[in-house]
């Protein structure tokens, strides 16, 4: 069974068991609701908890659980000859998981039927021919124990599928059943559903806590790996960045860190200024009526796909730039530049960096400006030396907002900036040129893990390493803006 259709039973016997277990609770007391313990509402929340709550969550560990020891046990069976000849383990397990798709899709789409996907083992090619009519993607030939591992992904899958849709709705039942049977006058239903509400928000809050930390050591352990098959002295302090998937690359980082630093800081540099000032005549100065228009007009930049400001860059940016400003000077002659992407960036952090400000501008007590007006100043010194102090550290965490996000662009430097790393050997001049193309660490991570590459190899585990460092240095940035924004706030207070 589909585990959208789970869900959607799991989810329908809660919603019947809310009603049953309401209309027993009444039954129980004789229809006066005045004769339980709790309204009638809490007998029926008990019911859809007890019923979905346990059921969903037992979902969502197979479903964690349960792909990862199938791959493991399919993996330890295949022949170590095979592993070999493919490179590693991953890469076999990958082909694996295609051969196993292909044969799902075949037997749906009537090419082959269920038996005959396990008898064709003697004729090989047909079997890959029959598998790439199916659209999935076979590169080459399918091999016997390829095959055989598919199968056995295949029954494994089946019934881990099959036990799981059991475990699950037998569990819900079970849960239906004990919660019907507890709907009485005298069960403490409202007790029980705000015990159970206060577990599951304390369930939900220890879930994001657990990605984050899950997230840190995937990258913490691949970083390992990378590490142990490339020095990390050239990583952080290389100068070149040439990755080569045949051995001998060049992995420094510092190319990519520079492109990312310089294009955050133009982007920054556009943002920031119009962005706030915008938000100040929006807070302090703009009438209601020019406020009502010009606001969500702002805000409509937030919401335009990437792509869009990426393909703004491309068409309309960047033989401006080029043409205007990189020529005439002698400068460069390309439409991708770090002044490209960094412009069209900062277009899109507008909205992030005015929006917010001018919300914490305007939870600036009004009583603040009326003494300071009261004491003589005027408008613009108040605004200068009352309403930003005050305003000071959501300001600044609408700046780290928007640096966050431009640190993390990938589309924008992709069309705007290009693919090229910052080239430290051509000397300092290309290295500041804001009319040089260069690339950002995102962009990298996206490239070095795209495509049917060796997972095992140096130059795809330098994303892990990548991601890790970007993780560290805006974690840095972080912090730094916190101790700044206590300190002032203890000297304003």
């Amino acid at each position: 069974m589909p585990v959208l259709w789970i869900v959607l039973a799991v989810l329908g016997l809660g919603l019947i068991g809310y009603f049953v277990g309401r209309m027993r609770a009444l039954g129980s007391a004789g229809g006066d609701a005045r004769q339980l313990h709790s309204l009638p509402n809490y007998y029926g929340w008990h019911a859809f908890m007890l019923t979905v709550v346990p059921a969903l969550l037992v979902l969502a560990a197979w479903l964690l659980v349960a792909p990862n020891w199938i791959e493991n046990t399919i993996g330890a069976s295949i022949p170590e000859q095979t592993i070999a000849e493919s490179g590693s383990r991953s890469l076999v397990m990958a082909e694996v998981r295609r051969t196993a798709g292909a044969l799902e899709l075949a037997v749906e789409q009537g090419l082959m039927d269920e038996t005959a996907s396990y008898d064709l083992n003697a004729n090989l090619s047909d079997l890959t021919g029959k598998l790439k009519e199916t659209g999935a993607i076979i590169t080459s030939d399918v091999t016997q124990p390829v095959l055989q591992a598919a199968q056995q992904f295949r029954s494994f899958s089946g019934i881990s599928a099959l036990w799981m849709s059991v475990a699950v709705l037998v569990l819900a039942l079970a849960g239906f059943a004990v919660a019907i049977l507890r709907s009485d006058k005298d069960f403490r239903a409202r007790n029980t559903v705000e015990s159970g509400i206060k577990i599951i928000l304390i369930l939900a809050s220890t879930i994001a806590i657990l990605t984050t930390v899950g997230i840190v050591l995937s990258m913490l352990f691949e970083t390992g790996n990378f590490f142990e098959k490339y020095p990390w002295q050239k990583f952080f302090f290389g100068t070149s960045w040439a990755p080569d998937f045949r051995g001998n690359s060049d992995l420094g980082m510092l190319p990519l860190l520079w492109g990312t630093l310089y294009i955050s800081f133009v982007a920054l540099a556009v943002a920031v200024p119009v962005g706030l000032f915008a938000a100040i005549y929006l807070s302090e100065y703009a009438g209601p009526k020019l406020r009502a228009v010009a606001k969500p007009m702002i805000e409509i930049l937030a919401g335009i796909p990437t792509i869009v400001y990426g393909l703004f860059a491309l068409i309309t940016v960047g033989p401006i730039v080029r043409d205007w400003f990189a020529s005439p000077l002698g400068l460069g002659n390309s439409t991708n530049s770090v002044m490209t992407a960094g412009l069209v960036m900062g277009i899109m952090l507008i909205p992030f960096v005015s929006s917010l400000s001018d919300d914490i501008i305007n939870a600036v007590p009004q009583a603040m400006r009326d003494g300071s007006f009261g004491l003589g100043a005027t408008h613009s010194e108040t605004i200068k030396q009352v309403v930003l102090p005050a305003a000071l550290p959501g300001i600044v965490g609408a700046v780290l907002l928007a640096a966050s996000r431009a640190i993390g662009e990938t589309m924008i430097v992709v069309m705007g900036a290009g693919a090229a790393a910052a080239q430290f050997q051509a000397g300092l001049g290309a290295v500041v040129n804001p009319f040089e193309a260069m690339t950002t660490v995102t962009v990298k991570i996206v490239s070095q893990l795209t495509g049917d590459t060796d997972f095992a190899s140096p130059e795809t585990l330098v994303a892990f390493a990548l991601g890790l460092t970007l993780f560290v240095i805006t974690l840095g940035l972080n912090v730094l803006a916190l101790c700044i924004v206590r300190k002032y706030r203890e000297q304003y207070e």
